[in-house]
């Protein structure tokens, strides 16, 4: 170690040009980081939803969920399988081990899951698998409402949503309270009783002619010509237009027997904001996205697109979770600087103001240092990375202020500033390794936390870790050189 310290020394120049890269490289690290609230995390678990509109939850329990229960049970690596019944739905939720592979687990799902699609009612929707993903909850909802009619509503969100959706940091806008679009038919049993016509004949004659007719193609012997048979229905015009009965020289079309209008599927949520109706947009940001920057670009957006609007809506921001992440990064700052200003005010005290700012200095450096690499391993900086910073703030300046310690009493002794500096980091490294290594040893087992929460929770000792040996670096190389 007396030779490392004394190389550093030596080649002093070298030595602090490494360490004014370590500071800028942590400052342009702290940039480019990406920041969100939570860690992203595999969670273990994959769930399959299966709708039939109607079905009550004993026959869905029956029909639905048990077929679907006698394939998944062969998957390896299960943990837990529950099933869930109600009225039009079911629901399958697998649990599998923690360390699982995600991309194998959801292929080997779907794959049981089309098996399992010819067990089931044939009215019954096409299965859904969905994986549970943190990354994917959202990190903003704005809210729409005003006196404005529900289809305007509807018109206005879904032009911000796939506004906000252009956005490359931005993976989904889902719209809270929306409805799905439904053309109704409505026919007047009176009228069709005049004409002699009853509702079965109406509605297959909708679904023949709706049809899509594969007509092959024409060999004209200088070529083939694709031939298409127009059978698909396009407009309302060609439903309307359709006939139905032909009586004599009279042709009864659709439209005189019954009138089309677009209206909403049935709602299944409902939002409201101070009483009024109401929609929502759920923004989730893509998995390693800045949300400070995401949401700035998204807010940005929305006030430039709010001239365009109708005055009388009223847009708010909800939820925001790029504020929360902004309160701990000031927190941390002005924990840091605080920590700064107390070491320089105790060192002062006992050591001189030369002392304290060299001692002060390292602070920032085993935190930029610390940062960088977190950067460079592809981490985020989410709450718990940055809690993490926050209790090792008080760790980083035991070796320093030490090793400043001893060599300011070398100095006073009458020593060369170069062998106080070197003798000072030689005779205290070992003690200040020592005293690292011991906290160092109760954050490791740390990182083999197993389980969802050891993955969650595996950004704290791996943060200390860094920092640490960052702080130590400080405090046996860099300060004696300085």
């Amino acid at each position: 170690m007396r030779a490392l310290i004394a190389a550093a020394m030596d080649r002093s120049r070298t030595t602090l040009l490494l360490f004014l890269f370590l500071l800028l490289g942590g400052m342009a690290a702290y940039q480019a980081i990406p920041k969100e609230s939570n860690p992203d995390v595999t969670i273990p678990m994959i769930y399959v939803s299966m709708t039939l509109e109607g079905i009550s939850p004993e026959d869905a329990e029956r029909l639905l969920v048990r077929p679907m229960e006698q394939e998944l049970r062969s998957l390896e690596g299960i943990k837990e399988m529950r099933g869930t019944a109600s009225e039009g739905h079911a629901s399958v939720m697998l649990e599998f081990d923690a360390g699982f592979d995600p991309d194998k687990a959801l292929q080997d799902v779907r794959e049981k899951v089309d098996t399992a699609r010819s067990k089931l009612p044939q009215e019954a929707d096409e299965p859904r698998v969905n994986e549970i993903n943190v990354s994917l909850f959202p990190v903003l909802s704005v809210g729409l409402s005003g006196p404005l009619s529900e289809r305007e509503l509807i018109t206005i969100a879904r032009r911000l949503q796939d506004a906000i959706e252009a956005i490359p940091e931005v993976l989904e806008v889902e719209i809270g309270g929306d409805r799905e679009d439904l053309l109704e038919i409505v026919v007047d049993p009176q009228v069709l009783e005049s004409y002699g016509i009853d509702f079965d004949q109406l509605a297959s004659l909708v679904t023949r002619n709706n049809q899509l007719v594969a007509a092959g193609s024409l060999d004209t012997g200088n070529g083939r010509m694709a031939l298409k048979v127009p059978g698909v229905i396009e407009t309302i015009e060609d439903v309307m237009s359709m006939p139905v009965k032909v009586d004599g020289d009279t042709v009864v079309t659709f439209g005189d027997v019954a009138m089309l209008q677009r209206t909403f599927k049935d709602p299944t949520g409902f939002a409201r904001i101070n009483g009024e109706p109401a929609l929502v947009l759920e923004v989730s940001k893509r998995s390693g996205a800045n949300i400070i920057e995401t949401i700035e670009q998204i807010r940005t957006l929305i006030d430039e697109a709010r001239p365009r609007l109708p005055e009388t809506l009223d847009i708010r921001f909800i939820m925001d979770q790029s504020e929360e992440v902004r309160d701990i990064l000031s927190d941390l700052l002005n924990n840091v600087l605080t920590a700064i200003v107390l070491v320089i005010i105790v060192v002062i005290a006992a050591m001189g103001p030369r002392s304290a700012v060299l001692v002060g200095l390292t602070i920032p450096g085993a935190f930029l240092t610390g940062i960088l690499v977190i950067w460079s391993m592809g981490l985020t900086l989410n709450i718990v990375v940055l809690f993490s910073l926050i209790l090792v703030a008080g760790m980083l300046v035991d070796g320093a202020i030490v090793v400043s310690e001893l060599a300011d009493r070398n100095l006073s002794d009458g020593q060369p500033v170069k062998t106080a500096w070197v003798e000072a980091a030689s005779r205290m490294a070992w003690p200040v390794i020592a005293s690292t290594a011991t906290t160092l040893a109760v954050f490791v087992p740390l990182l083999f936390w197993p389980g969802v929460v050891g993955e969650f929770m595996q950004y704290l000792p791996m943060t200390v870790l860094i920092c640490l040996i960052a702080s130590l670096a400080m405090a046996l190389v860099f300060l004696p050189v300085m």
